[in-house]
């Protein structure tokens, strides 16, 4: 088997790990604010792997590359502007690392990203309060890594702008909350001269589809602890499946559907100081009624991580 048919199944695969795997923490949607002045900061680690995958809509497994795996270390910052204005950022670091086959895992700096969250409306509806948040996203690569190399690309190398809608209702420690986003991708540029999606292109510059990404989390939040089960979708608007015996491309249509655990636990004697984790696992989406899993790996990711809160506000006690 070639190596174009060894990766033929694979470039949107690692790609949506990459778009799906982030910090526990405070994230754009979710709904937790700090007051004005706050400062939370700290790192995540992520080991991401998978051996099975959807070739379009077909599951296969690719005995060349055995269990892909991708890590990840990430710096993660969020800093409270006021109390309902918070802004966060993140650097992440990444490899990958394929554990059949001949070809070599890549690794760097990915993309740099910047989210303004702002609380809109906070009601008391019935017996909970009902929470509304806006919040606008910006990423963009780090460094110039190789996003026509997948699944050993560390990224698809693309600048985003994000747009999300936040909901979150609280009844005592239960909770529940729904969010939806926007991106859109700029397009790319990659080390040939043409290449072929569902017809010729005699450039090096790939329009790269936008994206929705979606996500249900219901749990429990109290002042220490917060655990939460969660549903999350990824859909591509556009972009092409991966066709057979042919190399896979940037702009492949990724979409899949995961389920997860996740939680956060402040530690009682260390003030301030949180311990979080999580796992996640794709799905094949039909199965719960939406868009089936397409172009993506049967991938199941563990993250842990540890962040610590402080105050900049001056107190003369």
């Amino acid at each position: 088997m070639t190596h174009k048919q060894i990766l033929k199944p694979l470039i949107a695969i690692f790609a949506a790990v990459l778009i799906e795997s982030c910090a526990l923490a405070q994230l754009p949607d979710d709904a937790i604010m700090l007051d004005k002045k706050q400062l939370c900061t700290g790192f995540t680690y992520m080991n991401s792997q998978w051996k099975d995958y959807w070739e379009g809509t077909l599951k296969r497994t690719n005995l060349n590359m055995g269990t892909v795996r991708t890590q990840s270390g990430m710096f993660m910052g969020v800093y409270g502007i006021s109390d309902k204005l918070n802004v966060l950022t993140s650097v992440p670091y990444v490899w990958t690392h394929a554990s059949a086959g001949t070809l070599s895992g890549l690794a760097g700096f990915q993309d740099f990203a910047l989210d303004l969250k702002w609380e809109a409306l906070t009601e008391k509806i019935g017996k909970g309060t009902l929470s509304l948040f806006a919040v606008g996203g910006f990423s963009t690569p780090m460094s110039k890594y190789e996003a026509d190399f997948q699944p050993m690309s560390i990224g698809l190398g693309s600048t985003n702008i994000s747009y999300r809608i936040t909901g979150d209702y609280q009844l005592g420690i239960f909770f529940a909350t729904i969010s939806g986003a926007y991106v859109w991708r700029s397009n790319i540029r990659i080390d040939r001269t043409s290449y072929y999606t569902t017809e010729l292109h005699s450039t090096d510059e790939v329009q790269m589809p936008n994206m929705f990404n979606g996500n249900l989390n219901v749990g429990i939040r109290k002042k220490n602890l917060i655990a939460e089960a969660v549903l999350m979708n990824m859909t591509t608007l556009g972009g092409f499946d991966i066709r057979r015996n042919d190399m896979p491309f940037p702009s492949n249509r990724m979409n899949s559907t995961s389920i997860g655990a996740h939680g956060k636990y402040f530690i009682p004697f260390v003030t301030n100081l949180e311990v979080i984790g999580g796992y996640d696992y794709v799905i094949n989406g039909r199965d719960i009624q939406l868009p089936r899993s397409r172009n993506v790996g049967k991938s199941q990711t563990f993250t842990v991580g540890i962040y610590y809160i402080l105050s900049l506000k001056h107190n003369k006690n």
